[in-house]
């Protein structure tokens, strides 16, 4: 497999694993709020990175960029806040749809930031599977409300998130990007949760530890996805969140997608596998033709 096929791959599992983290944190929310599924988040990401780095914990926990990871976890905090709180007003498929502007700042935040190509195909990618994005969302419907501040500011958090993981890339180890990713939350998170702490029950303990789980492993999937890919080139497979979103929605909530939701969907996976393709196979072939490097 080559680099960019691992990073599309690895883009594509993260964003499985943060959907159902989403899922899972709709169902705490309505258990016992977003500050318990906060909580559970980082702190759970906190405890099981410590376990699994526990022989090496030293090496790990030393970063060359610590201004740049305290950033990170800043964003990165400001985007599970803000997408959690969300979640008590609005329904995932809408709330994903919403979000899923951070493609395009990304694309534009990585040619202006980081100097990466900007080149047709993926302007093409990522307007099309925003025009899918748009299809699912028909503005003026009823979904835009006050409520949609919730993912707009997610939205740009996760972005700058994304571009901070992007800048510091195979030069950090994956797994001190992760340590330090949940370092910030979770002392937020445990400190917030003190004044609104509410026992959880059985269900809710188990949606809250699996929440941990699917978010670690996303959260490793993403850093690794940023280590080896172009963030203007990953960017449009963020779009494949709303597939998920709106299954999760269907199967666990009673959310079921409209005909407009699956046109949408739809125009959404063609423009990802669009852009997997000319990435993977038609540029590298045309640039090696051309001696260039292919971008």
């Amino acid at each position: 497999m080559t680099q960019k096929n691992r990073a599309i791959v690895y883009m594509i599992g993260a964003i499985f694993f943060f959907t159902c983290m989403d899922a899972l944190a709709k169902g705490i929310n309505l258990r016992s709020g977003p500050a318990m599924a906060l909580w559970a988040r980082y702190t759970g990401q906190m405890v099981f990175v410590l376990i699994l780095v526990a022989p090496r914990l030293k090496t790990v926990a030393r970063t060359k960029y610590p201004g740049f990871q305290f950033l990170r976890s800043m964003f990165l905090f400001g985007a599970t806040a803000s997408f959690f709180t969300g979640l008590g007003y609005m329904g995932l498929a809408e709330i994903t749809a919403i979000m899923d502007i951070n493609p395009v700042l990304i694309t534009l935040g990585a040619a202006i930031f980081l100097g990466e190509a900007l080149g047709p195909r993926r302007i093409l990618g990522i307007v099309v599977a925003m025009i899918g994005a748009m299809i699912i969302i028909r503005p003026g419907t009823g979904v835009f409300s006050w409520t949609a501040i919730f993912p707009l500011m997610a939205a740009v958090c996760y972005s700058a998130y994304s571009l901070a993981t992007r800048h510091i890339g195979n030069r950090e180890d994956p797994w001190t990007s992760l340590l330090y990713a949940a370092l910030l939350g979770s002392v937020v998170t445990s400190g917030i949760v003190v004044w609104n702490w509410q026992t959880p029950d059985l269900v809710a303990l188990l949606l809250m530890l699996g929440l941990a789980m699917v978010g670690t492993i996303g959260q490793l999937s993403f850093i690794r996805a940023f280590t080896e890919g172009e963030a203007a080139m990953l960017a449009p497979f963020a779009y494949t969140g709303l597939i998920f979103a709106t299954l999760w929605g269907a199967l666990i909530y009673d959310e079921y997608p409209d005909l407009w939701t699956v046109v949408g969907a739809i125009v959404v996976v063609g423009a990802g596998l669009y852009v997997w393709y000319r990435e993977t196979k038609t540029a590298p072939a045309v640039a090696e033709a051309k001696g260039q490097d292919p971008v």
